[in-house]
């Protein structure tokens, strides 16, 4: 799975301000538990990627409330395969 976090530059003016943007950060990163985490600008907001395993989507809520309560952010959720589950599904096409 595919996380895209994008921060409202307000919002997350205040958390850098306050001190807690990087609690919410750790916090997600210990609760993600992702593969690889990258953290940039997109469209001008403060935006982060992680690509982590997702094993229900019973899991969303949990994953995405910090963003949106704390940070105020628009979380985008997208299904993403690594080069062997490619591979897998390729072979299955008839």
């Amino acid at each position: 799975m595919l996380l895209k976090a994008s921060f409202d530059t307000e919002k997350s003016n205040e958390l850098i301000r306050s001190g807690k943007m990087p609690g919410l950060i750790e916090g997600a990163l210990e609760r993600i538990k992702p593969e690889a985490a990258y953290f940039t600008t997109d469209h001008g907001e403060r935006t982060c990627y992680m690509v982590f395993d997702m094993q229900d989507s019973s899991q969303m809520p949990v994953i995405g409330e910090p963003f949106f309560m704390e940070g105020n952010a628009e979380v985008y959720f997208t299904p993403v395969m690594d080069a062997q589950e490619l591979r897998t599904g390729l072979s299955q096409l008839g």
